[in-house]
């Protein structure tokens, strides 16, 4: 730890902690009973997927994303999302969540069903946004799913902070200062999440048909990464080469947010032919390197929660930094929910002690190799000679990695005397033990899974993904959960509605307006 911070961070008493804030967002795509990606609408007992404050869709009418509101422990948030889960699973008659990051079987971009939001403006330029996903980068990058990890901290410990670090800035400036603190030692460190965490070293071959690729052959139908973590977060899934010039600076709030406007804001000539409409459809925003902000891939994001029609550009320079966003995690395919307990726990601690360890600005140097141990843990994550650079200095990744987890012991020790109990101990115990003894990684778990029943990434997700449905919908819930969903899809369905009724104009000038403000 930096021995300055972490020295004040020893300073609070128990009295001063009150935890983590988290919450979760668990995409899964929808499939039909043979493994292939559905092709019917989201189902209507589900709500409105443009309003509903727990379940939509993400790129495709297909993916589902299922989200928690904001937790206290790790407990709460995983009830949550498995309350989510079970009525999701009441609704989905003959089809199957899937449990994979990599999706099942597709034909094409026409298999994929790009997102539908209704008639609203909103509704309309959510789907038009999807549509210039797919004209620039092509539809099946889009069906790849994952697990989005928000996290804050409370006021209550953020003004401690800014009094032990005699900081005399608004408390709001000074919270987006340690938060983009926290991102640029978030950045020097993903790999480690890439390794631990990375589960998707497999794919089905109709994802790669027709492409060019380095990947072995598993099976007749299933291709893999002989040393891959997580193929998901590498050159076949999400990715862009318009966006490899962007140079976006997450060394601070204004740095961050100047850059990303400047590209909403330059065009770029491929997208310039292929123009914003085909005859009266829309068929992308604009013509910049990116339509919105969202449309910049990145492991972590600062957050501002938005107010209807604000721009998170907009949201972020008005008010700073609510949250941190991890994008990063593939879904943890040997879990009904697609994640665990000791992640989170160990997600928690790994993100506090970003913030607690020195994290001076990067510069391009530094951001090309961080970029270069991210992809190589990507792609070779499992390969024992594999070697990063950490401070200028060329080191194995075991040892690399046994450094990282070393370094939050002391934070582990803090946090369970002040919370009571083993919870962070236990959860960088279970990180260590994949270290010890790599079978454990995620990634080598599931292709020795897959090799032990002799099935290839469709059946064997297909059959893990049945059995995960069998087990969520036995564990049926407090009867006030069920009321509560049924509620939301009531009112969700009747806000959509009120807003197609509310709107005026068209929405070729609603678009107008929104690209001017």
């Amino acid at each position: 730890m930096g021995a300055s911070r972490h020295g004040l961070f020893s300073q609070l008493n128990a009295s001063d902690w009150d935890g983590f804030l988290k919450g979760a967002e668990k995409e899964g795509l929808r499939v039909d009973r043979n493994g292939f990606i559905a092709q019917t609408p989201h189902p209507k007992a589900l709500g409105s997927a443009l309003t509903h404050p727990r379940i939509t869709t993400d790129y495709s009418e297909s993916l589902l994303e299922l989200i928690t509101p904001v937790c206290r422990s790790t407990e709460e948030m995983l009830a949550s999302l498995r309350d989510i889960h079970w009525f999701v699973h009441q609704h989905l008659e003959d089809e199957v969540l899937w449990s994979a990051s990599m999706p099942c079987e597709l034909d094409g971009d026409p298999s994929i069903p790009i997102a539908e939001y209704g008639s609203s403006h909103i509704g309309q330029l959510k789907h038009v946004y999807r549509q210039g996903l797919a004209v620039r980068y092509g539809r099946m990058m889009q069906s790849i799913a994952g697990a989005h990890y928000n996290l804050s901290l409370p006021d209550s410990f953020w003004q401690k902070w800014q009094q032990l670090l005699g900081d005399g800035q608004s408390l709001q400036d000074f919270k987006s200062d340690q938060y983009f603190w926290l991102i640029r030692n978030f950045r020097r460190r993903s790999w480690l999440l890439m390794l631990l965490f990375g589960a998707s070293p497999a794919l089905d071959a109709s994802f790669v048909r027709g492409v060019n690729h380095q990947l072995a052959p598993f099976s007749d139908d299933t291709f893999y990464g002989r040393n891959a973590t997580s193929l998901r977060m590498g050159d076949l899934g999400y990715h862009n080469n318009a966006q490899s010039s962007l140079n976006i600076c997450f060394n601070e709030l204004k740095t961050y947010t100047e850059t990303l406007d400047r590209a909403i804001h330059t065009t770029w000539p491929p997208y310039e032919e292929i123009g914003t409409r085909r005859g009266d459809q829309f068929i992308q925003i604009n013509t910049s390197i990116l339509q919105i902000e969202n449309e910049y891939y990145s492991a972590v994001r600062p957050k501002r929660t938005t107010e209807r029609g604000e721009k998170p550009i907009q949201a972020l320079d008005r008010r700073g930094v609510e949250y941190i966003e991890v994008r990063c995690l593939d879904l943890d395919p040997f879990s009904p929910l697609g994640l665990n307990a000791p992640q989170v726990d160990f997600l928690d601690l790994f993100l506090l002690g970003c913030l607690l360890q020195d994290s001076p600005r990067i510069g391009d140097a530094e951001c090309d190799r961080l970029d270069d141990n991210y992809k190589d843990v990507v792609n070779e994550g499992r390969d024992p000679r594999l070697q990063l650079t950490r401070c200028d200095r060329t080191v194995a990744l075991s040892d690399a990695s046994r450094e990282a987890l070393d370094e939050l012991d002391g934070l582990a020790e803090q946090l369970d005397q002040w919370q009571g109990g083993n919870r962070y101990r236990e959860a960088l115990a279970v990180q260590r033990q994949k270290l010890d003894d790599p079978s454990l990684l995620p990634s080598a778990r599931v292709l020795a899974a897959m090799k032990e029943t002799g099935r290839g990434h469709r059946e064997w997700t297909l059959e893990l993904s049945r059995e995960h449905q069998l087990s969520l919908q036995e564990a049926v819930p407090d009867e006030q959960v069920r009321a509560d969903f049924e509620r939301m899809t009531r009112e969700s369905l009747d806000e959509q509605a009120a807003m197609e009724k509310a709107d005026s104009g068209t929405f070729g000038e609603f678009l107008e307006n929104y690209l001017a403000s």
